[in-house]
């Protein structure tokens, strides 16, 4: 098989979005910094529409997110014998993302997930299908981008920092799920080691390290330390910052072309185009700036894949970025 510029590692699933008006969002009382999405209880609450959107997750947003910038992209990722599981792999096809590592499991289902949308966010209802995860005999690899697996992926992990161990030409990027940070630093200790940029954002950082610190520069360091050589972290509105060669520097987010549609997989985007242009063969700073432009286009969509870029569109955006878009050394 030919080499694989990048290989999205994680699991996939479709997102049913249901559209709501009739709901409030409330501060949680006992964590101030939290939000809650309430509706009446044991009532009927109208909703507006439902999209469905297969093939998504962490791993395939990045997969696809690749394969339109114009690497070669692959996926390892299972899925059931179902209906569900044929309408992601016609997806995949369509996007030209390799689907020979797609692992077809008898009696289980694929993942769904209903995301309840209110206003420009989303709050996801998620079950994870606990699938046999297996590691399959690959061609050359470049990039490794690995994201979001279920509870019971900690052995697949070891199978991956094996594979690194043997290809140390392989790099891997490195953006945790909710069950890789449960797992902790300390169980993942080999992954953060052969990590080669990692990807969070502020309150995820936070609870990595166990600390409350809103201090960037003092997260980035902290992360670095358990391995990774480059770290990014995102801080929504205040853009997203990159620790590089023990300096911190700071990216703008890109400026919205039209108000927000709804914000799911603008983390994926932002990750997966810094990935996939250091892939291509970008300077990391140069590769830093893909990133916001990929996650402004998403926004702009439905769902997480919808409003991912070509190489051409994306480098048109930058060349016509506005004059305050520009990456500074902050530290």
């Amino acid at each position: 098989m030919k080499k694989i510029d990048f290989l999205a590692i994680g699991d996939m699933t479709i997102d049913a979005f249901i559209k709501l008006n009739d709901a409030h969002v409330h501060k949680n009382i006992d964590n101030p910094e939290s939000n809650e999405l309430c509706f009446r209880f044991g009532d009927k609450i109208p909703f507006d529409s439902v999209t469905i959107v297969s093939a998504v997750g962490n791993s395939p947003n990045a997969a696809v997110a690749a394969s339109r910038l114009g690497l070669n992209s692959a996926l390892i990722t299972n899925i059931g014998n179902d209906r569900d599981g044929k309408d992601c792999l016609e997806v995949l096809k369509k996007e030209k993302v390799k689907t020979k590592f797609v692992n077809i499991e008898k009696n289980k289902k694929t993942n769904y997930h209903y995301v309840l949308w209110y206003g420009t966010d989303r709050t996801i209802l998620v079950k994870h299908t606990e699938f046999e995860y297996k590691f399959p005999k690959l061609p050359k690899v470049s990039w490794i981008y690995l994201s979001s697996l279920a509870e019971n992926s900690l052995e697949h992990h070891k199978l991956i920092v094996d594979f690194l161990e043997r290809h140390p030409e392989t790099k891997l990027a490195f953006q945790p799920g909710t069950f890789q940070m449960k797992f902790g630093a300390e169980k993942l200790k080999d992954i953060y080691a052969h990590t080669e940029i990692f990807f969070c954002n502020l309150e995820e950082a936070e609870r990595i390290l166990g600390v409350q610190n809103k201090n960037v520069l003092e997260l980035s360091q902290g992360i670095h330390a358990l391995g990774p050589k480059i770290v990014s972290i995102s801080d929504g509105t205040n853009g997203a910052y990159m620790y590089l060669n023990n300096e911190l520097w700071q990216i703008p987010i890109y400026p919205d072309k039209t108000p927000a549609l709804e914000r799911t997989g603008a983390g994926d985007a932002f990750s997966s185009s810094i990935t996939a242009g250091l892939a291509i063969g970008l300077s990391p700073l140069n590769a830093f700036a893909w990133g916001p432009i990929n996650a402004m286009s998403v926004v702009q969509k439905i769902g997480s894949q919808a409003g991912l870029l070509s190489r051409k569109k994306l480098e048109a955006y930058l060349k016509t970025a506005p004059e305050n878009f520009k990456i500074k050394k902050i530290n």
